[in-house]
């Protein structure tokens, strides 16, 4: 919940909370600060907490920041001298939070305080009306059909989306078409790097985009953001039933890691009821188990991709053996968890195999926020042969500063060895590699491949994490 503050006097105040109780924003809080005479809505459908005090008290002020713990602050109010006074006020409790200030007598056109956003609303008309004319280009509020296919997002400090590539975040019936950085316009590439205070412009579907601005919105530590929010184990009692107990187990102690977060658990080609019966005692306000009948498994994993925020998916070796399934999970862009010989329960290490510099670098957030979020020791693990470990240092540089960013070390492990055979020797790890098209080859002649992506699946038998690594 971001809790917001607003000082507010005058019509265009009272514009703005009819604008807010009409969009009603479900994590926003607004505490207004207002004299009595200010209309407000007739029905209040958001949540707003209307205070009759003098806006430009400092004592007042700061006894609400000693009750609430406000996100950013709003100044509209209707004189030069009340609106200077209130900023003076917020800076001396606050010096780093939010404030957006309105200003209509252009008193504030030089003030460079840092986290404070003039709004002059002269130059906001003067700029509408300059649309109007002739050979002139439009804002891009007035471009394209208006229903919010293109919208502006900042990122901030501790977002998911902050120090990845473009080229390592899937698009999906969206994209990044433009950077604002520093007041300078950046036409991105895959090797462009989001970095916090970017303004991102987006275009795509506007209620994809919209998912897509909370995602940029989260802050850290809120896997498995940014592929989506809940948790997902798939279970085919055709060759899970032995074993499905403990998968669901092993699902609800990521869960119980995550906050705000669901596990769906569907149970396709039931079989024995009796056994799934023994499952539904997990259920929970937070765990909600349903049974497919008669359905393919791919067609049951679509449906319930577009009805839930789906952001990891549980599921068996042998379930993605089937290169049907294989082609759904990975068109669908999610993390997918294949279980292995090691309960998540008691896995001590996460564990990155170098490879490709790309692909090293899509995965490199997602690896420490997993690492995080269950208490794992990461390596970043050189094995070659020949003991050249020169063309990955740039990728060891990467980690090295993900490293000091996420506050969660990585070990770099460098030794000349066949990665293959020094892997599988590991104990109590989880293995994180890239989800790519790649791992098809798998299916061909793998015991001819110099690849060792064509021996993770079939020949070690780790625990893994696959993270998309290929943009929609």
């Amino acid at each position: 919940m971001k809790k917001i503050l607003i000082l507010a006097e005058g019509l265009i105040a009272e514009h703005f909370i009819h604008r807010l109780n009409e969009k009603r924003i479900a994590d926003n809080h607004y505490t207004l600060v207002a004299p009595h005479t200010l209309k407000l809505p007739e029905k209040l459908q958001a949540p707003i907490e209307h205070l009759e005090l003098d806006p430009t008290s400092y004592l007042r002020i700061r006894k609400l920041f000693l009750q609430e713990d406000f996100t950013m602050v709003f100044i509209i109010l209707d004189t030069l001298e009340d609106a200077g006074e209130s900023l003076k006020n917020i800076r001396r409790i606050d010096e780093k939070i939010r404030v957006v200030l309105l200003d209509r007598w252009n008193g504030f056109g030089k003030l460079r305080q840092s986290g404070t956003f003039v709004v002059n609303s002269n130059e906001l008309m003067a700029n509408h009306l300059y649309n109007f004319l002739p050979s002139v280009p439009v804002v891009a509020q007035n471009v394209g059909l208006g229903e919010g296919e293109v919208m502006e997002v900042l990122v901030p400090f501790g977002s998911t989306f902050a120090y990845r590539h473009v080229g390592s975040i899937p698009q999906v019936k969206w994209r990044i078409a433009a950077i604002y950085r520093e007041k300078k316009l950046i036409l991105p590439n895959n090797a462009t790097m989001l970095r916090p205070q970017d303004t991102l412009l987006l275009v795509g579907r506007p209620q994809v985009l919209v998912n897509v601005y909370r995602r940029i919105q989260n802050r850290a530590g809120i896997f498995p953001e940014p592929f989506g929010r809940n948790l997902y184990l798939l279970l085919d009692m055709d060759v899970d039933e032995a074993r499905a107990e403990s998968r669901l187990q092993e699902a609800l102690h990521l869960l119980e890691k995550l906050e705000g977060r669901t596990l769906m658990v569907r149970v396709v080609n039931p079989g024995d009821l009796d056994r799934v019966e023994e499952l539904r005692r997990y259920e929970s306000e937070r765990v909600d188990l349903r049974i497919a009948y008669g359905e393919e498994i791919e067609t049951v994993l679509t449906s319930d991709s577009q009805s839930y925020d789906i952001g990891l998916v549980f599921v068996s070796p042998e379930c993605f053996g089937h290169e049907s399934l294989f082609r759904e999970l990975h068109a669908l862009k999610k993390l997918v968890y294949l279980f292995g010989e090691t309960p998540l329960q008691e896995l001590e290490r996460s564990v990155i195999l170098m490879g490709d510099e790309e692909h090293m670098e899509a995965i490199s957030s997602t690896s420490f926020y997993i690492s995080e979020t269950l208490g794992l020791e990461l390596c970043l693990c050189f094995f070659d042969p020949e003991g050249d470990f020169s063309r990955g240092r740039r990728t060891v540089e990467h980690y090295e500063t993900l490293a000091h960013i996420f506050h969660h070390p990585v070990k770099i492990e460098e030794r000349q060895a066949n990665p293959v055979r020094a892997l599988r020797e590991m104990k109590r790890v989880l293995q994180i590699t890239p989800f790519s098209q790649d791992l098809r080859r798998r299916w061909r002649i793998p015991f001819l491949s110099r690849r060792v992506q064509d021996y993770l699946l079939d020949e070690i038998p780790h625990p893994k994490l696959l993270i998309p690594v290929e943009m929609g």
